[in-house]
């Protein structure tokens, strides 16, 4: 059977999740009551026990309601392909358009594609030196999730976007594996920092030469720095031409379909 989640099933979602993905319970239990909220979890149920779980977190793309679905476990793969179609036909209902995922793996996105996904959202990952430049001046976490939420929109609004509360969360999630938040007028980049090398998950800029001014006060910050590995969305133009193309979401269309070619998505509470 199919249903919603109840709080009476929580611990039982809880644990499922923790054995099945790794994560902590501080995690799963930010993902089920913060991220998603109780009111879209969906669960499997067979002979009393939680079987299979799966979040359909509320986004918006392109002005339309949608889901990203998320925490998709459970064991057995036609007990997970039920929970999917149910979960869509659900929202839909709700008057969600589309559902978007990040598989985890090929096995995942394996069923994702036989149960109507597509891929889209494909990024693009390149690498550049970073001089040295004292002249370059940003801001460091200073950008709250509210914030964030705004730049996303104004430097590329054909983007996969979470509420503030939600994004709130996913910020909570970076900056706890240690990400950091530069900013200035002109863009802003997040970015973990390994040795050397600056890894942006996220970078918008108005222009190239904005963008490096970015990676160069970052450079500053971290002092020894020497490059930086950045990941743009594939359309984006910040070093159009460089990098190389990397798959990374899909959708599936419950509504009337739209074009998703330029479209963006990023940050999705990955674990």
């Amino acid at each position: 059977m199919y249903r919603l989640m109840q709080p009476s099933d929580q611990a039982a979602v809880l644990a499922l999740w923790q054995s099945q993905r790794g994560d902590t319970e501080e995690f799963a239990r930010n993902a089920v009551e913060r991220f998603a909220g109780e009111q879209n979890v969906y669960v499997a149920e067979e002979n009393d026990e939680i079987v299979a779980v799966a979040l359909a977190v509320p986004v918006t793309l392109q002005g339309r309601t949608g889901s990203y679905l998320y925490g998709l476990c459970g064991q057995g793969s036609l007990i997970l392909a039920g929970l999917l179609d149910y979960l869509c036909a659900q929202q839909k209902l709700r008057g969600a358009g589309f559902t978007v995922a990040v598989p985890t793996g090929a096995e995942q996105a394996a069923l994702l594609q036989d149960k109507g996904f597509a891929r889209a959202f494909a990024l693009r990952c390149l690498s550049r030196e970073v001089d040295r430049n004292l002249w370059s001046q940003a801001d460091f976490d200073s950008v709250t999730a509210k914030k964030l939420c705004e730049l996303r929109q104004r430097f590329w609004s054909d983007t996969v976007q979470l509420s503030p509360d939600r994004m709130a969360v996913v910020l909570g999630d970076l900056y706890s594996r240690g990400a950091t938040i530069v900013s200035s007028e002109q863009g802003y980049g997040i970015y973990f920092r390994k040795e050397d090398t600056l890894y942006f998950v996220e970078m918008m800029a108005e222009d190239d030469r904005s963008a490096e001014k970015l990676m160069e006060a970052a450079r500053e910050k971290e002092v020894i720095v020497e490059k930086a590995v950045i990941t743009v969305g594939a359309a984006q133009t910040l070093f159009l031409g460089e990098g190389t193309r990397q798959d990374y979401g899909m959708i599936r269309f419950d509504g009337e379909p739209f074009d998703v070619s330029e479209s963006y998505m990023r940050l999705m509470l990955e674990s």
